[in-house]
């Protein structure tokens, strides 16, 4: 008995301790090379935390800005992304961060920017992008703007009855946005894209709520936090949802209730993994993929350009009465057309400065999958 004891004791004592030299390793060990390396390249960056990293001090940052009322300016950089702003402020341009354990090269010089994006060339990549490409192409969109025009006819007959009422359009955009990507790239209502729409949203807000609390390697192995279940779970009914509009384009052209999975975006996704060339067929993975990536990422960027939009032509009185006089000019009472939206030159203006002063996007994330 007293052996299997002292057995025990050892085996916990060397388990304790090998667990002692990963943290070490992981948290203490790699981070300080890491910064030393890059601190001699000139790149220099707050300074590591163990264990959080900068996070902590970012959220603290970021609790302060949201806690100040924002005046009526252009000047968002400081309010959207205050550990940002500070950090190029401290550090220059470039600079390194840290989430959690992880380290991140911030780069905000345009002339790095562009030497950095760097894409795959092979051949399944470039069929990828020629079908985003034609997707997306003028001819392809003008075959959207029923749509378009019927999504918008839907919002602005349900705005009748809210005629003297505030509104938050932003929400309303939004509602406005996914039916236009559901009815124009997916061929589907909104009705059916509507569940998918919802459980981005939650996916999203879980995402963003964790994007800065640190995680322990080891720890996820033995323990998932609330949070991740959930958003495992919230995955897999968006890859299922996904995959049910997706069998039933299949099912419509099998029954011959359709002569092809369509021309709209998912249409030539279809297309695309049913091709009989192996080298250049894409996954069903890839697909489901680029369906949510769609909903999410096309319905987030179209929604806020719509929103600044208009509190911009709400502050610019004279450039509403401007663009309002060119689409009279333009349609009169006419639906718009691909022609007519072609000479609208003031709102192109106008969504061109509205992009400039308040860009959906404001970053690109480049993963390193190895060391160079």
């Amino acid at each position: 008995m007293g052996n299997l004891l002292i057995l025990f004791i050892a085996s916990l004592g060397l388990c304790l301790f090998v667990a002692l030299l990963y943290v070490l390793y992981n948290y203490w060990w790699v981070t300080h090379r890491v910064q030393f390396i890059m601190s001699s390249q000139g790149i220099r960056g707050p300074p590591y935390e163990f264990i959080h990293g900068n996070n902590k001090q970012i959220l603290q940052m970021q609790k302060e800005a949201y806690s100040k009322l924002m005046a009526l300016t252009h000047d968002i950089f400081p309010r959207v992304l205050p550990h940002v702003y500070s950090y190029i402020k401290k550090y220059g341009k470039n600079y390194l961060s840290w989430n959690g354990v992880q380290a991140q090269l911030v780069i905000t010089d345009p002339e790095l920017q562009g030497d950095s994006l760097v894409t795959s060339e092979s051949e399944k990549r470039a069929r990828q992008r020629k079908l985003a490409n034609y997707a997306f192409h003028g001819e392809s969109l003008k075959n959207m703007i029923p749509a378009i025009i019927a999504s918008v006819e839907t919002m602005l007959e349900k705005w009748k009855g809210k005629e003297g009422k505030e509104m938050e359009v932003f929400q309303e955009f939004g509602l406005l946005t996914s039916e236009m990507i559901s009815r124009t790239a997916f061929s589907s209502s909104y009705l059916e894209g509507e569940k998918i729409f919802d459980m981005l949203m939650k996916l999203s807000a879980i995402t963003g709520r964790n994007m800065y609390k640190a995680k322990i390697l080891f720890i996820g192995k033995f323990w998932e936090p609330a949070d991740e279940i959930e958003s495992d779970k919230l995955a897999k009914m968006i890859h299922d949802s996904v995959m049910k509009i997706v069998k039933q384009k299949e099912e419509k052209v099998m029954t011959r209730e359709a002569d092809n999975f369509g021309r709209d975006f998912l249409g030539l996704l279809l297309n695309a993994y049913h091709d009989p060339d192996e080298k250049i067929r894409l996954s069903i993975q890839y697909v489901v993929g680029e369906c949510k990536s769609s909903y999410f990422a096309g319905q987030k960027t179209t929604n806020s350009l719509l929103a600044w939009t208009i509190l911009l032509l709400a502050i610019n009185a004279d450039w509403q009465d401007k663009a309002r006089a060119e689409v009279i000019e333009v349609f009169g009472n006419q639906n718009p057309n691909s022609q007519g939206i072609a000479k609208l030159k003031i709102i192109t203006m106008i969504i061109n400065e509205t992009l400039r002063l308040y860009p959906p996007v404001h970053g690109v994330v480049r993963k390193v999958e190895r060391e160079v």
